[in-house]
């Protein structure tokens, strides 16, 4: 058997990853789907000691004395997100994630982010590529596949905290499962970014017929078949989080929430149904965090785990996406039920989504070879 210790790997810009199929929504909300088999089988690997972290985050002090340190402003992070996925997937890799809120006063957007493919046996990169799209569809897509399973099939308006980039790929993701919508309420900080949204929404979903602005979080939510909060904010004191009051909730209603929000006492109640996209997450946040977490990650499936320490709620009260895909655990029960999703963000989604994607652009020969070493000088 002849073998070769050369190594080469494809870059793929963003403009690349368009054409590989990165905003294709369906196709991602599927892959999200089979991803959370895997996760409910275990055929994966995250990082830290219940294998199920984030990831590993470098965090600066309030003072340095040295001066050209980060300081820690608004959502400033920079973090390494690694994982293994099995499956027909059977890849590793690892999303660096570089993230600050002034980045928009230069043009840029919030974070920047890259992605790393990796064969899972040696090691060895397949693709490096740009991850902003890859990252951005992944995350909205999980609230599709909430939305598939829990939210009612005749679902029609949409609630929406956050016109941002996370709000865009949610919504794409709605649709993508709920064909029946065709009315948008959205509520955003600053007329530009409405505005930019709005467009977006009428050249990209024209079955949108009735979009309106509205001032409150309580119009957001009130008479929403869907809803949900993609705004981003500081940390530390959930009493500034979004809130969602019960009272503001119709029957029936599917909340997703990928950023920050808090809940009033009715909707702690354990008659409204609490679904996390991993449970294990949740629990490597709370083992990692000072406590009260919430204070520290704003999702709300983190208030569940200071709930459960609390003595407010039992662990078996909150249920995985993955046990209700899999047929372990019912979807929605009837037409009245609350069901609200915590959408936390994991790096096996964008192992998932970003093998599908370097996939196609290998049957199609999109990207940049890079050769690593025909041979390598140290082994």
């Amino acid at each position: 058997m002849s073998t070769t210790t050369k190594i080469d790997f494809i870059y793929l810009s963003e403009q690349d990853m368009i054409r590989a199929g990165v905003t294709d929504m369906l196709a991602c909300v599927n892959t999200m789907e089979e991803m959370f088999g895997l996760l409910y089988a275990g055929d994966y690997r995250m990082a830290g000691p219940n294998n199920d972290s984030h990831g590993a985050m470098v965090i600066f002090p309030q003072d340095s004395p040295f001066p050209n340190m980060p300081k820690p402003t608004a959502d400033r992070r920079m973090m390494a997100m690694p994982a293994y996925l099995g499956g027909s997937f059977c890849t590793a890799g690892v999303k660096w994630y570089g993230s600050n809120i002034a980045n928009r006063e230069k043009g840029l957007p919030r974070s920047i982010l890259m992605f790393t493919l990796n064969d899972p046996d040696t090691g060895a990169p397949l693709a490096h590529m740009s991850a902003n799209l890859l990252s951005a569809y992944r995350t909205g897509a999980i609230p599709g596949v909430g939305a598939r399973h829990l939210a009612r099939k005749d679902s029609k308006v949409v609630g929406l905290l956050g016109p941002g980039v996370m709000g865009k790929t949610t919504l794409a993701a709605f649709i993508a499962v709920c064909p029946h919508i065709d009315t948008l309420k959205i509520k955003g900080r600053g007329q530009k970014s409405l505005d930019n949204f709005i467009a977006w929404v009428k050249e990209t979903y024209p079955q949108i017929t009735t979009i309106t602005v509205v001032d409150t979080l309580e119009a957001v939510v009130r008479d929403s078949d869907l809803v949900t909060y993609c705004s981003s904010g500081e940390t530390g004191d959930p009493s500034t989080y979004p809130i969602v009051r019960r009272e503001w909730v119709k029957p029936g209603a599917f909340l997703a929430m990928p950023a920050a929000c808090s809940l009033d006492a009715g909707m702690e109640e354990p008659d409204v149904r609490k679904v996390l996209d991993n449970t294990g997450l949740y629990q490597a946040w709370f083992e990692e965090l000072p406590k009260p977490a919430h204070h520290n990650v704003p999702v709300i499936g983190v208030r569940f785990m200071d709930m459960i320490a609390e003595g407010k709620m039992q662990l078996d009260e909150v249920e995985d996406i993955g046990k209700i895909i899999a047929g372990a655990a019912p979807g929605r029960k009837n037409d009245e039920e609350i069901i609200i999703m915590s959408v936390g963000g994991m790096p096996v989604e964008d192992v998932a989504w970003g093998t599908v994607v370097y996939r196609n652009a290998i049957e199609k020969g999109i990207g940049v070879t890079l050769n690593l070493w025909e041979t390598p000088v140290l082994r």
